[in-house]
């Protein structure tokens, strides 16, 4: 079992969802069990899908949860859009949560490759990417 605790995707997600959840005490009232909720709940599933799948037996699973992880993280985003579209947030306030988004994605996507790598999935999808790209070219060769 990996420790969550010492993964640096974990740590930058969960100072993402404190600020988050600091953030979003300042939304309107009847937003408590709106936005706010579903940024909040968004942002925190990122680093407890991380922890979560860190205590699996295999790389198989753990890197399902990294993958949930990573789909919450592109939801924290969105709603941090429509924060500041809305007018709850301060583009500065923006600012900030989106560079926090922005370096967990990196952490996450790193950690995400590193596990990949480890499960042999990397070799697929770079195996993947290469058939797409081949049978392009052959349709655009066949076209011209």
């Amino acid at each position: 079992m990996r420790n969550y605790k010492n993964i640096k995707a974990w740590q930058y997600a969960d100072d993402l969802t404190v600020e988050i959840y600091r953030q979003t005490q300042g939304f309107p009232r009847e937003e408590v069990y709106g936005l706010a909720n579903q940024l909040r709940r968004a942002s925190y599933s990122v680093p407890s899908n991380i922890a979560e799948g860190s205590a699996r037996s295999s790389k198989k699973e753990y890197l399902h949860f990294l993958y949930i992880s990573r789909g919450s993280l592109s939801e924290t985003e969105y709603f941090i859009h429509l924060s500041l579209r809305l007018g709850y947030i301060s583009n500065q306030t923006y600012n900030t949560l989106t560079n926090q988004v922005n370096s967990t994605f990196a952490r996450l996507h790193g950690l995400i490759k590193a596990v990949e790598k480890e499960t042999g999935r990397l070799k697929k999808g770079v195996a993947l990417l290469t058939s797409t790209l081949v049978i392009g070219l052959g349709k655009t060769a066949l076209n011209t």
